[in-house]
């Protein structure tokens, strides 16, 4: 139930975040989005950590903080107008974070469902890595950077999210 509801909202989230990027989106009109699914991704990993029985849920629970911390950052930035390197840094770490759990998901993958979510935690360790490059090493990608956005908004937030919903 609650990778639905983390879903739907990183989708709306990604997909906004991207329509952002190429500039359709004011800076100060971003930041209400980006501040609201962080709110619900805390929620959502106070709620697994709580349901927690074993590793797997306390390590869901701070996966899913990754997303919490970096909307929260994004809105952090919109509002100070802070340049985006540490968050770019923080990207990094995530990516190298999230890497292992897309070679464990896709390693224990017995299920569609399961290689999908393992191709997931690739393209959002990609995702991440495009952050870093585009805030702190400043490369000029931020067309690629939005149009991948959009990609993995859609495609592995948005769409399953409604799936897991409404099934």
């Amino acid at each position: 139930m609650f990778t639905g509801l983390s879903l739907l909202y990183v989708g709306v989230v990604l997909i906004l975040n991207g329509i952002w990027l190429l500039n359709r989106i004011s800076d100060k009109e971003i930041t209400i989005i980006n501040l609201c699914v962080a709110a619900i991704s805390t929620f959502v990993a106070f709620e697994n950590a709580v349901r927690a029985t074993d590793v797997t849920g306390v390590r869901l629970a701070a996966l899913v903080l990754l997303f919490a911390i970096t909307y929260l950052w994004v809105a952090y930035n919109r509002i100070t107008g802070s340049d985006g390197r540490g968050l770019g840094w923080f990207s990094l770490i995530v990516a190298i974070t999230v890497v292992p759990m897309a070679a464990l998901t896709l390693a224990q993958a017995d299920s569609p469902m399961g290689i999908w979510l393992g191709f997931c935690w690739s393209a959002w360790a990609i995702l991440w890595l495009l952050y870093f490059l585009l805030l702190t090493v400043e490369m000029k990608i931020q067309k690629q950077t939005a149009l991948f956005t959009l990609f993995c908004g859609i495609f592995t937030g948005w769409l399953p999210g409604m799936v897991l919903l409404f099934s």
